[in-house]
């Protein structure tokens, strides 16, 4: 290359790009074919989630699932990661705290607060009278799973279902 002048170096290079030219515009269609057919697979995903988010919100009006302050009514033993917990949009929450190791209810007797790691400890809070909730605060704490968001919602408004239960 080094005997190459550069008028021949110029027309070597002109060269390769013109051999070059095809190949870039049948690596364009390609990735505009690729492109289309990723939109579709996301817009079946969405309606798949829609529509399974609908199945779930439809359950939760036929009492299907029990809300989370029915479950700690009704259950005195297990653990409370044998359910999966949806707010009633049909969204997926975990209990607790985000970024905590596992999943907890917080009850209050209207001056202190204690944390619940499961459901027997949960049903005994409830049969001495605590709420759901902290002080002056009722509800559930929830969060979404994979983020740092929380919120604190009305405890009617979170359902139960077991993990072996189709969405």
């Amino acid at each position: 290359m080094g005997a190459l002048d550069d008028s021949d170096l110029d027309r070597l290079v002109a060269e390769a790009r013109d051999r070059m030219r095809p190949v870039e515009q049948q690596l364009a269609q390609l990735r505009a074919e690729r492109d289309v057919l990723l939109t579709e697979k996301r817009r079946r995903e969405r309606l798949a989630n829609r529509e399974a988010r609908a199945g779930l919100k439809a359950a939760f009006k036929e009492g299907k699932f029990p809300t989370v302050a029915e479950l700690v009514a009704a259950e005195d033993s297990g653990s409370l990661d044998e359910y999966s917990y949806n707010w009633k949009t049909g969204g997926e929450v975990r209990l607790g705290f985000p970024g905590a190791r596992a999943q907890t209810l917080s009850f209050t007797d209207g001056v202190q607060a204690q944390q619940a790691r499961d459901l027997a400890e949960a049903a005994r809070l409830y049969a001495a009278g605590w709420d759901l909730g902290s002080p002056g605060r009722p509800g559930v704490r929830v969060h979404f799973p994979g983020t740092r968001q929380e919120r604190l919602v009305p405890a009617d408004e979170v359902f139960a279902r077991p993990r072996d239960a189709a969405p």
